[in-house]
């Protein structure tokens, strides 16, 4: 049996998507900025603790993200097209490559009503 647990973080930045590829009318394409949601998950076995993870470990493992996302154009910070999706896989391999191994999911909400969702 495995375990899953998750825990949301939250910041504000600005984006602009390429309108190259949207076509110069898509609205998403004017600079806009969005009140970002980010809800990892984890999975695994609980270890000697009862954690699956320690949710101060999401957090530390999140917490350089956020900051370096917090408050910024996000094309100025990231060398991709800014989407959710795109997002939301950078997230999930930062977590998996630096800290968080048992990383299985990255929801990244740009709004109350849209999600994109990455998982392994």
């Amino acid at each position: 049996m495995s375990y899953t647990v998750s825990k949301d973080f939250t910041f504000e930045a600005s984006h602009q998507l390429d309108p190259k590829l949207l076509g110069k009318q898509h609205k998403c394409c004017r600079l806009h900025g969005h009140s970002y949601r980010v809800r990892v998950y984890v999975r695994g076995e609980l270890d000697a603790r009862g954690f699956v993870s320690d949710y101060s470990e999401i957090s530390a493992a999140m917490d350089p993200l956020i900051e370096s996302f917090d408050h910024r154009f996000l094309n100025d910070v990231l060398p991709f097209h800014t989407t959710a999706e795109n997002l939301a896989r950078h997230i999930f391999d930062h977590l998996r490559y630096h800290q968080l191994k048992n990383v299985c999911r990255v929801d990244v909400f740009e709004t109350a009503k849209t999600c994109a969702t990455y998982e392994q």
